[in-house]
C-alpha cells in the first residue's frame, strides 16, 4: 500500500525535504501532485532519520509547503524500451518530444545501471569507421571503447559530433546492425535544432535515438539524461545484438549540474567547487561501455567535454582521462587556421587501437604508418620552433622538408570537408603520399618490407623560387 504525504518540510532550489517518511529508499521515484492537478516527478537523493531529500524534475516553481501531495512509488526510475526507439527523439527523462506518440515498450529497465563487471568483459577488437582521417588513422575508435573528445568553447565539437553520427559505420562489407544513441545535455535550442535537422537531412536519423536536455530545462534532469541514454544503448546492444555508438555532449554541463545540486544540498565542495564524488559519477557512466562475454552487440562511447579556459588539467578532463582509454584533443590554434576538424594529433591517443587495426581489420601497414606520421609531425614542431628563432631561410634542407610536410599534413590530412566521408583506404593512401615528401631514410618507424611496398617517391617539379 502506497502512502501519500501532505505538504512539504522545506524547498531549496531544485530540492525539497519531506519529514516523517518511512520505507523510503535511495534513488526511489516520487510522484508530486500540486494543487490537485499538476503532476511532477522527483528522485530521492538522501534518506536519514525519517527525512527524505528529493530532487524535483521540472523545477519547484509552482510548489509550496502546503499545496503539494507526495507519493512514493516504491521503485527507482525506469524507462520503457523497444526497437521503436530508433529514429525517435526524447527529452532528458526519456519522454517522446517528436510528436509521434509513446512507444510500446517490450521491457522497463532501471536507468541506474551498473558498470560492466571486468570479469564479464571481452577485449575490444574491431574498429568503428568515422570517415575522419585524423581519427580513423591516428586515434582509431574500437568497438567497446570509451574515447572522449576534449574541446573548448567556440570550437566546432558540435559539427564534429554531427559528422561522426552521419558517417560512422562498422566498415565496408559488415552485415552487423549498427545504431547511434545521441544524448545532449544543456544545449541551446539552435544547437538542438542543428542536430535534428542535420540527422534528418543526411538520412541518418533512422538509426539514431536522440535524448535532448535543453539549456532551459531543469538542472536535475541533466543528471538523468546520460543514464537514460546508456540504458537505451545497453538494451539495444545486449538484448537486440546491435553495435551501439553513444555520443554524450557536453559532459561539462553534466558536471556543472552536479556542482549546482551539490551546493544546494550543502555538501562540502572539492576541487573548483565540484563535489568529491565527481570521479565516481563519471566512472559509473563511462564504465557502462564495453562488450559482454556471451552477449551480442557492443556499447562504444564518445563523451564530449568543453575544457574551461582550454585547461586540460581542469578536474573534468583530468578525471575523464583517468577513466577512459585515450582522448581526441581539439586545438584552438588549428581552428584559427580554418582547419576542420582542428584535431591536434600529438596529445591525442587511442590506447586500444593497436588491437583493432592491421591485417584482418584495416590494413597491414596501418600501425607503422600511424607511428611514422606521429613521429614526423612531432619533428615539425621542433623545426617550426627553430625557424621562429633563426628564420626559415637558415634552416637545413631536411628541416625545410619537415616544414613542408607539416603544412601539407594539416591542410590535406587533418583538414577535410564537413560532409567528406573518407574510406580508410583513402586515408592510408593519403598518409603515404604525405610521407613521400620526406626522404626515405627519415622514415625510421616503418618496417622495411612495408616501407618498400607502400612508399611513393614523388617527382617534384622545380619551381623558379627553388632554383
Amino acid at each position: 500500500m502506497s502512502i501519500e504525504y501532505l505538504g512539504l518540510s522545506e524547498i531549496n532550489g531544485p530540492l525539497i525535504a519531506l519529514e516523517g517518511v518511512s520505507d523510503a529508499s535511495y534513488e526511489e521515484i516520487v510522484e508530486f501532485t500540486i494543487d490537485q492537478k499538476t503532476k511532477k516527478l522527483g528522485r530521492i537523493v538522501e534518506v536519514y532519520d525519517g527525512k527524505a531529500v528529493i530532487e524535483v524534475f521540472g523545477g519547484t516553481d509552482e510548489m509550496s509547503l502546503k499545496n503539494t501531495h507526495t507519493k512514493l512509488t516504491g521503485h527507482p526510475m525506469e524507462i520503457g524500451l523497444s526497437t521503436e526507439v530508433l529514429g525517435r527523439t526524447f527529452n532528458g527523462l526519456g519522454q517522446p518530444i517528436d510528436g509521434l506518440g509513446n512507444i510500446v515498450p517490450e521491457v522497463k529497465l532501471n536507468v541506474n545501471g551498473q558498470p560492466l563487471n571486468p570479469v564479464s568483459r571481452e577485449y575490444p577488437r574491431n574498429y568503428i569507421n568515422t570517415g575522419i582521417s585524423a581519427i580513423d588513422c591516428l586515434t582509431t575508435l574500437i568497438r567497446g571503447q570509451k574515447l572522449p573528445i576534449f574541446s573548448g568553447n567556440g570550437l566546432p565539437h558540435d559539427q564534429l559530433a554531427a559528422q561522426i553520427v552521419r558517417q560512422a559505420s562498422l566498415g565496408e562489407g559488415s552485415t552487423e546492425e549498427f545504431g547511434i544513441v545521441f544524448a545532449a545535455m544543456g544545449v541551446k535550442h539552435d544547437v538542438a535544432e542543428y542536430f535534428r535537422h542535420t540527422f534528418e537531412e543526411s538520412g541518418a536519423s533512422s538509426h539514431v535515438t536522440m535524448f535532448l536536455n535543453l539549456a532551459n530545462d531543469p538542472v536535475v534532469e541533466r543528471l538523468i539524461t546520460p543514464k537514460v541514454a546508456l540504458t537505451c544503448a545497453e538494451y539495444l546492444a545486449f538484448e537486440k545484438g546491435m553495435h551501439i555508438l553513444v555520443i554524450l555532449t557536453d559532459m561539462t554541463s553534466f558536471a556543472e549540474a552536479m556542482r549546482e545540486v551539490s551546493s544546494s544540498k550543502g555538501e562540502i565542495p572539492s576541487r573548483k567547487g565540484y563535489p568529491g564524488y565527481l570521479y565516481s559519477e563519471f566512472a559509473t557512466l563511462y564504465e557502462r561501455a564495453g562488450i559482454v562475454a556471451g552477449k551480442p552487440g557492443s556499447v562504444t562511447q564518445i563523451p564530449i567535454l568543453t575544457m574551461p579556459n582550454d585547461d586540460i588539467t581542469h578536474p573534468i578532463p583530468d578525471l575523464t582521462g583517468y577513466i577512459t582509454e585515450g582522448q581526441i584533443v581539439l586545438e584552438r590554434s588549428l581552428h584559427q587556421k580554418t582547419i576542420y576538424p582542428p584535431i591536434n594529433v600529438l596529445p591525442s591517443l587511442s590506447r586500444l587501437m593497436k588491437d583493432g587495426i592491421g591485417a584482418g581489420y584495416t590494413r597491414e601497414d596501418h600501425q607503422d604508418l600511424a607511428n611514422q606520421l606521429f613521429s614526423s609531425y612531432a619533428h615539425v614542431g621542433d623545426a617550426r620552433a627553430l625557424a621562429s628563432v633563426i628564420g626559415e631561410d637558415e634552416l637545413s634542407p631536411i628541416d625545410k622538408k619537415y616544414l613542408k610536410f607539416g603544412s601539407a599534413f594539416e591542410e590535406q590530412f587533418v583538414s577535410q570537408g564537413k560532409n567528406e566521408n573518407r574510406p580508410i583506404t583513402d586515408t592510408l593512401e593519403k598518409g603515404w603520399k604525405l610521407l613521400s615528401i620526406l626522404p626515405k631514410e627519415e622514415l625510421d618507424r616503418v618496417d622495411t618490407k612495408i616501407l618498400n611496398k607502400y612508399y611513393i617517391k614523388l617527382e617534384e617539379e622545380t619551381t623558379p623560387s627553388e632554383e
